[in-house]
């Protein structure tokens, strides 16, 4: 990929009300030099999850709320790489020249220690893509 056009990466989830969430503001924050993040979904929710919201702002100073809202897939522009969060049923399907499954655990209603896992995963994986995508 051509990292003077910076690679579009969507993160998907259904609902794309947490994890996708979460990477799309993780990617942002420590990954904005390599790749755009965006997150969508086949559904929307009317908020983002009130504990993810909560916890990656006390973790990373991050207000979710104010940069960021739950959209479809049609909501964002084309991609170059699709990551999956791990739907348990069938993911959403966007077209892209990559696509990856993360395999996580929804949160959602869970113990915030439960959620920080989630949460450190995720941070994880995104700068592990950040350094695989030039070679994608």
């Amino acid at each position: 990929m051509n990292l003077k056009n910076k690679p579009k990466v969507a993160f998907i989830c259904v609902h794309n009300s947490c994890r996708s969430q979460i990477a799309e503001a993780l990617g942002k924050h420590y990954v904005g030099d390599v790749f755009e993040s965006y997150s969508a979904g086949t559904e929307t929710k009317p908020q983002i999850n009130r504990d993810a919201v909560r916890l990656i702002k006390q973790l990373y100073g991050i207000d979710m709320e104010k940069t960021q809202h739950s959209k479809l897939l049609t909501d964002i522009p084309p991609v170059d790489v699709v990551i999956t969060m791990g739907c348990n049923v069938t993911c959403p399907f966007l077209p892209s020249r990559y696509r990856e499954d993360w395999g996580l655990e929804d949160p959602t209603g869970k113990s915030d220690e439960e959620f920080i896992i989630v949460i450190n995963k995720i941070e994880q994986k995104i700068k592990e893509l950040s350094e695989r995508i030039k070679y994608l």
